[in-house]
């Protein structure tokens, strides 16, 4: 196993069981095996190695629900699918999610709390295409408090599963946040949150990712993978970034061809979103 992967794993594992604060990186060096000065040499401190796990789960728990959302034709199906492909991401990642879930309202340095606010924003745009797909124009004065409500839902459901050990059947939960769902959307008729709201809100974001740090993404990507059908695809998208020639049928496939890579579901994400808002 890759040095840094395993003292993320291990990490990982003792921050779920005693939380971040308490968890030293002497300890960490310990249950890995390993000395500090290997600790350093490929993080440069306790809050790099946070932000590292923050981004190594989140890009994926992100990428595999918006490609599930995106992918759900039946209308029907969609608030169903969305919320059950979130607590199937919870439940795969359940050690991240406890402590993500713990920590994010603790933290104090500023970088972290902008890498959790620009997840949390990725989230926020998921939920509102979902919500203008399925009811349009009969939530437009309530569909940014309906992005709040799903986000409570979900995070209050989710900690009653992680923290209390409570059974879950997830078929369940999820008919029954549908069924909730609806009701918000047909009934709520007094507004909170303004459009002017939802962007002030928005601030604290960094800026969006650009084409150029895509290629930069995609070159380091292909000097990691050896698979001919990733690496292939890959080097056509990247020259399609530079010089679009391709079909959007094409693209679509390019991005098929990657998104199940370990490496590269994060570009293909990136990619997906860079296309959708160019058009």
């Amino acid at each position: 196993m890759i040095k840094k992967q395993l003292i993320m794993e291990k990490a990982l594992e003792l921050f779920a069981q005693q939380g971040i604060e308490a968890t030293p990186i002497q300890q960490i060096t310990d249950y890995c095996g390993i000395s500090k000065g290997a600790f350093y040499l490929s993080f440069k401190s306790k809050d790099e190695l946070i932000i590292d796990l923050i981004d190594h789960f989140m890009m994926e728990i992100i990428a595999d629900i918006d490609y599930t959302v995106n992918n759900t034709k039946n209308d029907e199906e969609l608030l169903y699918t969305f919320y059950y492909s979130t607590f199937d991401s919870f439940h795969k990642h359940s050690d991240f999610a406890k402590i993500f879930i713990k920590e994010q309202t603790k933290s104090f340095n500023e970088e972290l709390i902008v890498k959790i606010h620009y997840y949390d924003r990725l989230m926020e745009g998921i939920i509102l295409s979902l919500i203008e797909r399925l009811y349009g124009e009969k939530v437009k004065h309530t569909k940014y408090d309906l992005i709040y409500c799903i986000k409570g839902l979900m995070n209050s459901y989710s900690g009653l599963f992680l923290f209390n050990n409570a059974p879950l059947n997830r078929d369940l939960l999820c008919q029954s946040l549908v069924e909730k769902t609806n009701l918000l959307a047909s009934h709520t008729t007094v507004p909170f949150i303004t459009p002017e709201d939802f962007q002030m809100l928005k601030h604290p974001i960094k800026e969006e990712i650009t084409m150029e740090q895509i290629i930069e993404m995609i070159e380091q990507i292909l000097k990691e993978i050896e698979e001919p059908i990733e690496k292939e695809s890959l080097i056509l998208l990247k020259q399609h970034l530079l010089e679009p020639t391709l079909s959007p049928a094409i693209v679509k496939g390019l991005l098929e061809n990657i998104r199940n890579h370990p490496h590269c579901k994060w570009v293909s994400y990136l990619l997906f979103r860079y296309y959708e808002l160019e058009k």
